[in-house]
């Protein structure tokens, strides 16, 4: 739905734009690194390999910086192509956890109840019933009545010798006709039969949109839990990628370490960092697809202060107009 890919759009920018600051910071890491290893070599304390070794990571940095604000534009132009106004900055979002079913069971529970899909296919077995009965209809007796009054008035001029039956005349008849069907070549009892087959094709449909949207509930929720606790653990990556960058960082200082080891640290930083970001995205962006599967991601339910579409509005509007071209709001 349009509320699913507004609400995965934004998370998109955020991350993106997120991205890109941090492939930002690591570019001017990258480049105080090089510095610092060109100076190293100039006084002694480095050699060369360390020097090839800080430029290339700075150029794969650049490359990567190039990348990410690539994607920071894609990700503001789709924004704009579905929500209609340009992203400007965005505040962070959190997952709507108070408007999720407490656990997976109860999700399914509700999707089942709930679900504009399964709810759609219902109504048509109602209708495919009311189709099987209408075609049975075919095959009974039909009674028609018919009544008729009229009044006739003449007047003409007499010839002579002729005589004239001028005047008023007035006649009534009532009829009655009883059709009772004997043979239709079979046609009559096909589309009976036709009937009964879209019926059953409409209940096993019924099953179907069920077995859906189950499995959408279960994977957004599955998606949702794992994202929580990656989450959750990435943030222990970071704070030890960062202690563990700090500590090579001193011993390369002293000359325990190598230039690559720098590298490789602030590596894993910067990628614990960027995870970061994506599982962030990821748990806002699973919690609405929850709501998208259980049939309850509404302008309502998510309080939004947006004009509502009401389509029996337009119903009313036009329900009793027999002639006319033009729409409800004058067009």
């Amino acid at each position: 739905g349009i509320l699913f890919s507004a609400a995965q759009a934004y998370m998109n920018v955020i991350r993106d734009r997120q991205v890109a600051v941090l492939t930002e910071q690591n570019l001017q890491f990258l480049t105080e690194t090089a510095r610092a290893a060109r100076s190293r070599f100039e006084v002694g304390e480095g050699t060369r390999t360390d020097v090839a070794q800080a430029d290339a990571s700075r150029a794969a940095a650049v490359a990567s910086l190039s990348a990410a604000r690539a994607q920071a534009l894609a990700s503001a132009a789709l924004y704009r192509q579905i929500v209609g106004d340009e992203p400007g900055k965005l505040k962070g979002a959190s997952p709507v956890a108070k408007l999720l079913p407490s656990r997976l069971a109860a999700a399914v529970g509700v999707a089942s109840n709930e679900h504009p899909a399964i709810l759609a296919t219902q109504h048509l077995v109602d209708a495919a019933a009311f189709s099987v009965k209408s075609a049975e209809g075919a095959l009974l007796p039909q009674l028609s009545a018919s009544a008729g009054v009229s009044s006739a008035y003449r007047n003409t001029s007499p010839l002579p010798g002729v005589g004239s039956q001028d005047g008023t005349t007035n006649s009534a008849s009532v009829g009655a006709t009883l059709t009772i069907p004997i043979y239709s070549g079979g046609r009559t009892s096909a589309i009976v039969r036709q009937n009964k087959e879209s019926l059953s094709q409409a209940r096993i449909q019924v099953d179907v949109s069920r077995d859906q949207v189950r499995q959408a509930v279960t994977a957004a929720w599955t998606e949702y839990t794992a994202a929580q606790q990656q989450l959750t653990a990435n943030r222990q990556v970071i704070e030890a990628a960062k202690l563990a960058l700090n500590g090579v960082i001193e011993e390369r200082n002293v000359g325990q370490r190598t230039t690559l080891d720098v590298l490789n640290a602030q590596a894993t930083v910067i990628t614990a960092q960027i995870n970061q970001a994506g599982y962030e995205h990821d748990v806002v962006v699973a919690s609405y697809a929850i709501l998208q599967a259980t049939g309850r991601l509404s302008v309502d339910r998510l309080g939004l202060q947006v004009a509502k579409y009401k389509p029996e509005e337009h119903y009313n509007a036009v329900k009793d107009k027999w002639y006319g071209l033009r729409t409800p709001d004058g067009r």
